[in-house]
């Protein structure tokens, strides 16, 4: 029983790793040679002039694992790193607006670079705002008796009230927006200073506000949505940080018919594609299979080292297989794949019964209900032609990881994208008659 609780909570899907965990595994080459490091990392270290750079990937794909990774990469290189999670304290995923993101920005550039500059000039902002911010900040003390502490955790409060208390969100974004010009400033002016005063070592700031991905997409009208309004019609807000920035997207904006403003505004979003566990032929990836039998292992064998995965972990290799390749190589549904196949026994080995039951729970508690009656056509003419229209509801098959993104090289070693549906939602009864009617009429 220790063994399997052990190992099961090796598998925890929500964890990104840090920088050098053991766990980790390089899965570039089944991800059509990307590298953030290349893509990311070195157009903010070979630039002498401020950077804004989008990056994106479907959620679970293992963005804030590689994101921890170039935040470790840029410390090593020359760069002060401000990286936060911001839905986990910042923002709420299902209501955001830019001013969301501005003031989650300035709270965590504050907190972790006060000591290098004085906040005097952000502290002289809120001054400003204080009649109608301090009940939200939960104070009746007039702005100029609380301590310095005080006055810089006013920003945490705000940020809190963002996220938890909905009744209190028209009032700060009413503030942030009206006022949006003079926070940028006193925030650029404190950016400077800090840049001035910190080691020689870490000669570029660098904000990465992660999980901007999550946020979920309001219709705006006109065929536009929140995600529009937030990174093109406030892109000039966005993009007026006076450092390095890198912001997460939701991966169906970088394929919106927005896409070439987008890339006006802040250059082509780097994309992180699934791992390929098969080709554009429908056939086995083995190379791909491979990397996700190698993230299985490595986590198991941080619990016992010599274990053999296919005797031992699963009854033989076919089940391992299967429940790899039921992932669409999609490292979060491996995670939870892994821990519902668990669930299933009392002791190892995992047999095909657990995968079975673990693929079907995933297939009808998540993946059919996220598909509308009306889609299933949609997905029986991505699987047939591996490729998606530029349109909005497929843009949102996408978003829903309905439809998945892979990427290849071709002969030349050009990156080369396609598209195909989660390998659960192809077992759907719905999507084979979808299926079958496309064929029926070719």
């Amino acid at each position: 029983m220790n063994l399997i609780k052990n190992i099961y909570n090796k598998f925890n899907p929500f964890n990104p790793l840090p920088a050098h965990d053991p766990a980790y595994v390089n899965c570039s080459e089944v991800r059509g040679d990307d590298d953030i490091f290349k893509e990311v990392g070195k157009t903010i270290i070979y630039s002498d002039e401020p950077t804004c750079q989008l990056y994106t990937g479907h959620r679970g794909v293992g963005k804030s694992t590689e994101l921890l990774r170039l935040e470790d990469y840029l410390q090593n290189n020359g760069c002060f790193v401000v990286y936060f999670p911001a839905t986990e304290g910042d923002i709420d995923e299902l209501d955001v607006q830019y001013t969301d993101i501005i003031l989650a920005c300035t709270r965590n550039i504050l907190e972790k670079l006060q000591a290098y500059a004085s906040p005097n000039l952000l502290l002289d902002w809120l001054q400003s705002r204080w009649h109608e911010l301090k009940d939200l900040a939960l104070s009746d003390v007039e702005f100029e008796k609380l301590s310095i502490e005080s006055k810089i955790n006013v920003f945490s409060k705000l940020t809190t009230s963002l996220r938890r208390v909905p009744s209190s969100r028209e009032t700060i974004r009413r503030q942030v927006d009206n006022h949006s010009v003079s926070l940028i400033k006193a925030l650029n002016e404190f950016i400077e200073e800090a840049q001035k005063k910190l080691p020689e070592a870490e000669s570029k700031i660098v904000v990465i506000p992660d999980n901007l991905d999550r946020i979920i997409p309001i219709e705006r009208g006109n065929e536009r949505t929140s995600h529009d309004e937030i990174f093109l019609d406030y892109s000039n807000q966005l993009t007026a940080l006076n450092c390095h920035v890198v912001y997460t997207i939701p991966i169906s904006l970088a394929y919106s018919s927005q896409a070439t403003e987008l890339r006006n505004i802040y250059a082509s979003p780097q994309v992180l594609p699934m791992i390929m566990v098969k080709d554009r032929q429908n056939e086995s990836y083995g190379k791909g299979l491979d990397k996700l039998k190698e993230i299985i292992e490595k986590r198991v064998h941080l619990i016992d080292p010599v274990i053999d995965i296919d005797t031992q972990i699963f009854d033989n290799s076919e089940t391992r297989i299967k429940l790899c390749q039921m992932t669409g190589g999609h490292v979060r549904d491996l995670m939870l794949l892994m821990q519902s196949a668990m669930r299933q026994v009392d002791d190892f080995p995992i047999n095909i019964k657990a995968v079975n039951r673990a693929i079907s729970d995933a297939r009808d508690g998540t993946y059919r209900n996220a598909v509308n009656s009306e889609e299933w056509d949609k997905l029986a003419t991505v699987y047939r032609s591996k490729n998606i229209p530029n349109d909005e509801e497929y843009r949102s098959l996408l978003f829903r990881r309905c439809v998945l993104e892979y990427r290849d090289v071709d002969a030349e070693d050009n990156p080369v994208r396609w598209y195909d549906i989660h390998p659960l939602i192809e077992g759907t009864s719905e999507f084979q008659s979808a299926l079958n009617r496309l064929i029926s009429n070719e």
